[in-house]
């Protein structure tokens, strides 16, 4: 990548972190210091952690079809400023009705879809991947600075210190944005990153993607619902000080970061994922029953382990899953449902943990969780066993003779090509293939359009 893709994605990059550092901060800390607001439930915490996804799962599509139309910047501005207003909220309230408006406030800055837009827009196409690899890497890194950072925030100030320096974070992503990222220009439509919702219904037809949807669902419910457990469940245990919470984190995080690199190294193997996936869910099965019957300090620190392995490594797992099971044509679309799925999972982990935590104990949730997770499992045992597929970006020369269907089906012709979708006006076509067919010298057979590899 040049200078300007490399200034502009390293500010992308570092807006994700400012905007997931604010929404995740609160997840360890609201269960053990929701009381002290007022009007405060087992039910009204957990809508208030998950009430972030209820407005990200409405707007993600809608704002990033609106910022093809008025442009990125815009719309991130805007969404930016929405979500500061809602971190000051949430920090100037004394009743736990106002933070979950200052919540669904910070939700509806639902930029994350325009944001991968615009990483489309300033990169070349050759440079794609490794800037969705940046991206993809500061949302984890978030994660897991956020579930230190927000102990440590609170123990200093109280809960309303965290939600005062998320919307701090905010306003510094409102500079980044100003003073490094670029406008954009929305030359064509990119079938990896754009939404379409002429495809919408094409996306939820396929069973492939209608599972791994509802996967990543019950993944954003799994972690949203738990964490209304762990903070309660460490210091149920008598052993963990409230103050120590995020040396906790810390330590389960990195060392499950370490654990994790032989099971990702086996998941990106041939017709390995969907046994991993099914693995993974397994994990959480066992997890939940082992929080569920003891409060103990050792088991429930393998428990909480257990749990942040599976969630880490299906997070990376499951969109490379979509990109295998979507059409290319239609990979954008899924991805934007799949963010949806997402969000809302996130909510629904909130408010219906809540709720059973309400109604019953934290010993049920995890029991309910269990019992939700075997139907999950069951319901992936249906996934196709995903093939050995990447994608191929070639820019296309001297085709000007022959029309779009004719360009798709020569470059069908090749040996391993299984989808085609072209960008005329960039001269590009991008090809899902089958690497254990795909021939890439036939691509300079008669018939077969002049063209130039630029991306694997």
């Amino acid at each position: 990548m040049n200078k300007s893709e490399i200034h502009t994605v390293i500010a992308i990059g570092l807006l994700y972190v400012v905007r997931m550092l604010g929404l995740f901060m609160v997840l360890p800390v609201l269960p053990l210091v929701g009381d002290e607001l007022g009007a405060a439930t087992p039910l009204l915490i957990g809508i208030a952690i998950g009430a972030y996804g209820l407005s990200q799962a409405i707007l993600q599509i809608p704002l990033g079809l609106l910022s093809d139309r008025i442009g990125r910047k815009p719309v991130i501005f805007a969404g930016l400023a929405i979500f500061v207003i809602g971190g000051l909220l949430a920090g100037i309230t004394d009743n736990i009705y106002g933070v979950i408006a200052g919540r669904f406030l910070q939700g509806c800055g639902a930029i994350s879809s325009t944001l991968l837009a615009l990483v489309s827009d300033v990169t070349r196409v050759e440079y794609r991947a490794r800037a969705m690899a940046v991206v993809g890497m500061s949302i984890g890194f978030s994660f897991g600075v956020a579930l230190i950072l927000g102990p440590l925030l609170a123990a200093w100030g109280g809960i309303a210190s965290v939600f005062l320096f998320a919307a701090g974070a905010g306003v510094v992503g409102i500079l980044l944005v100003a003073t490094m990222v670029p406008a954009s220009t929305v030359r064509s439509h990119n079938p990896q990153v754009g939404v379409s919702l002429d495809l919408i219904g094409d996306v939820l037809g396929n069973a492939d993607l209608r599972r791994t949807t509802a996967g990543v669902f019950m993944l954003h419910y799994l972690l949203m619902s738990s964490f209304i457990v762990f903070p309660l469940a460490m210091r149920a245990t008598g052993a963990i000080a409230d103050a120590d919470h995020h040396w906790v984190y810390f330590w389960l995080l990195l060392l499950t970061f370490i654990l994790m690199g032989p099971f990702m190294w086996f998941s990106d193997r041939p017709g390995a994922t969907k046994p991993m996936l099914l693995s993974m869910i397994s994990v959480f099965v066992v997890s939940s029953l082992l929080l569920s019957g003891v409060h103990s300090y050792i088991p429930v620190l393998i428990s909480m382990g257990m749990f942040f392995m599976a969630f880490n490594l299906l997070e990376v797992i499951m969109p490379a899953l979509v990109s295998k099971v979507a059409p290319i044509d239609q990979r954008g679309t899924a991805m934007g449902v799949y963010s949806t799925a997402q969000f809302a999972g996130g909510f629904a982990g909130g408010g219906l943990g809540g709720l059973i935590a309400s109604a019953w104990d934290i010993s049920f949730l995890m029991y309910a969780n269990a019992a939700i997770c075997i139907v999950w499992f069951l319901y992936s045992l249906g996934l196709s066993k995903p093939g050995n597929y990447r994608t191929v970006t070639l820019r296309l020369s001297g085709h000007d003779q022959l029309s779009a269907s004719q360009v798709a089906d020569a470059l069908l012709s090749v040996a391993g090509v299984l989808d085609v979708a072209l960008i005329q006006d960039e001269r590009l076509a991008y090809l899902k293939v089958d690497n254990d067919r795909y021939d890439e010298e036939q691509l300079t057979a008669p018939g077969v359009p002049a063209a130039t590899v630029v991306s694997h």
